[in-house]
């Protein structure tokens, strides 16, 4: 079974025209786009977001990510995507899970790991940078 995780966040997505193809179903690669979308959300609740990163002196590319497609989302449909932290101390893993916003039927599944790099060195790190680890730390209290 896949971990809840320890904090949280939603965010609406209305499937736009643009994202879809000729059948109306939205392409696989959009759903990136709202893991992110997502991710976003989590880091700002966080209070530790992408700008704050940078200003700390790290990148946080994603090293990993997976995706399971259940149902295909379609154009006008309303989708809740949740991003829940897993993992935060050496690297940044999230899960995420893409429902239908009024019916609840899970849609895809995924995950990302992320890991930081200093800027200045270029250097993956083995731990996640205190400043980060701080943040979530704050908002488990």
């Amino acid at each position: 079974m896949r971990s809840a995780g320890v904090l949280h966040a939603d965010t609406e997505i209305l499937v736009p025209f643009f994202d879809v193809d000729t059948m109306h179903v939205v392409w696989h690669g959009h759903y990136v786009k709202y893991l992110e979308v997502a991710r976003c959300a989590l880091l700002d609740k966080i209070g530790h977001n992408y700008t704050h990163m940078v200003e700390a002196g790290y990148a946080w590319p994603i090293i990993d990510l997976q995706l399971r497609y259940v149902r295909g989302a379609v154009f006008g449909q309303r989708l809740n995507v949740r991003a829940s932290l897993v993992e935060w101390e050496n690297r940044l893993k999230i899960n995420y899970l893409i429902t239908d916003l009024h019916s609840g039927e899970r849609l895809t599944r995924a995950s990302s790991v992320q890991v930081a790099v200093e800027v200045s060195s270029r250097e993956m790190q083995l731990a996640s940078p205190k400043v980060f680890t701080d943040a979530v730390e704050r908002m488990l209290r």
